[in-house]
């Protein structure tokens, strides 16, 4: 049996690893996004992050 980390590493490695690799990419470099990930931390920290 594989461990989880072998797995994880041939799926990253396939095709189909590639295009979500490529598609978190694609959303994570959206302002909205990145907005949305701000305000996340924010919650998550009970402080403003620094910046804008």
């Amino acid at each position: 049996m594989t461990s989880v980390g072998q797995r994880i590493k041939g799926l990253l490695g396939s095709p189909q690893g590639r295009k979500m690799i490529d598609r978190g990419r694609r959303q994570a470099a959206k302002p909205s996004t990145q907005q949305k990930l701000r305000q996340f931390a924010e919650r998550m920290t009970g402080r403003p992050s620094g910046g804008r």
